[in-house]
C-alpha cells in the first residue's frame, strides 16, 4: 500500500490532475484520495459490509438453508449410522464427538465456498468491486469487510449443529458461549482463503481442483469423525497443521471443558492462519482488480 486508495484501471486522473495524493498547498480543496488517511478506515469497510447485508436479505433463505442442513445432514447421518457401530470414541458418546467436530466444518463450509464462488462472481461477471473502488475505498478495505461479513455469518451457522446435538443429548458447558468466536476466526481464515482461490482462478470450474484436493483432505483429516491420533505417522503429524483440526479442538474443549496450553496453541494457529490469508488475499485481489 502506498497510503493511497486503489483505483481501477482507467480511472486514474487526467493529465491536469495532482500527481499524488497529496496535493500541493495552494492548489484547492484536496481530492477525495488526499484526504484518505491510513488503512482499514472503519467508515469504508462499513459502508461495504452494508451493502452486503442488504443484498443478503434478499436470498438469506437459500443461503442459511444450505449453509446450516449440509452439516446437520452429516451429523444426523454419522452420529446415528456409525454411532450404532462405535458408541464412544475419545471417552465421549460418538454422537457428542460428532456433534462437535461438525461444528468446526459447518464454520469451513459457510465461509470458504462463498469465499471462492460469491468472490469471483462479484468481480468477473457483476464487476461489483469496480463499482466499490470508484468509492474511496481501496482494496484492503473491501477484502476486509467482505471476509468479515463472511465470518459473521460462519459464527452463526458453526451453532446449527450444536444446537441440533442438544436435542440427542448433548449438554454442553458454560463455554459453549466460545463457540461463535471460534466459528468467526475459523471463517475468517477459510473465508480469506476462499477469496484468494478466487483471485487465481481464470474459471469458476477451477474450484474443482480446489475443493477436491484441498478443502475435502482438509476437512475429512481435522478429528471431526475420528481421533487424529489413530492415523499413520506422517498424516497424524500434517493434521497437527491442518487449521480445522485445531478449531475442532477448540469447539470440543470449549463444550466440554478447555485446556488453557492447548487452546492457547490452538488459538494461535488459527490467528496465523487467518493473518496469512487475510494478507494474501488482498495482496492477490488488488493484482487482480488494479494492476
Amino acid at each position: 500500500m502506498s497510503g493511497r486508495a486503489d483505483v481501477p484501471a482507467g480511472a486514474e486522473p487526467g493529465p491536469g490532475a495532482p500527481a499524488s495524493d497529496g496535493a500541493a498547498a495552494g492548489q484547492g480543496a484536496p481530492s477525495p484520495r488526499a484526504r484518505r488517511i491510513g488503512r482499514l478506515e472503519p467508515a469504508a469497510i462499513a459502508g461495504v459490509m452494508s451493502r452486503d447485508v442488504t443484498v443478503f436479505t434478499r436470498y438469506w433463505l437459500s443461503t442459511t438453508f444450505s449453509s446450516v442442513m449440509e452439516p446437520v445432514i452429516y451429523l444426523l447421518a454419522f452420529g446415528f449410522g456409525l454411532g450404532v457401530l462405535v458408541p464412544r470414541v475419545a471417552g465421549l458418546d460418538y454422537i457428542d464427538f460428532i456433534g462437535t467436530g461438525i461444528v468446526a466444518t459447518a464454520a469451513l463450509f459457510s465461509s470458504v465456498f462463498p469465499g471462492m464462488f460469491s468472490t469471483f462472481i462479484k468481480y468477473r461477471f457483476q464487476h461489483t468491486y469496480d463499482a466499490l473502488l470508484a468509492a474511496p475505498v481501496d482494496t484492503e478495505e473491501l477484502v476486509t469487510a467482505e471476509v468479515t461479513w463472511i465470518s459473521i455469518r460462519a459464527g452463526v451457522y458453526c451453532m446449527a449443529p450444536l444446537v441440533v446435538a442438544v436435542f440427542f443429548g448433548l449438554r454442553p458447558g458454560p463455554g459453549v458461549v466460545l463457540v461463535p468466536l471460534i466459528g468467526f476466526l475459523t471463517g475468517f481464515g477459510f473465508a480469506s482463503f476462499g477469496v484468494t482461490i478466487a483471485a487465481f482462478a481464470k474459471s469458476i470450474d477451477n474450484f474443482n481442483y480446489v475443493i477436491s484436493a484441498v478443502v475435502t483432505p482438509l476437512f475429512l483429516v481435522a478429528g471431526a469423525f475420528f481421533p487424529v491420533d489413530g492415523l499413520p505417522a506422517v498424516a497424524a503429524a500434517i493434521a497437527q497443521i491442518n487449521p480445522l483440526f485445531h478449531s475442532v479442538e477448540l469447539v470440543r474443549h470449549a463444550v466440554f471443558g478447555l485446556e488453557p496450553v492447548a487452546d492457547l496453541i490452538s488459538v494461535g494457529v488459527l490467528v496465523a492462519f487467518a493473518v496469512l490469508m487475510w494478507r494474501i488475499a488482498i495482496w492477490r485481489m488488488r493484482a487482480r482488480l488494479i494492476d
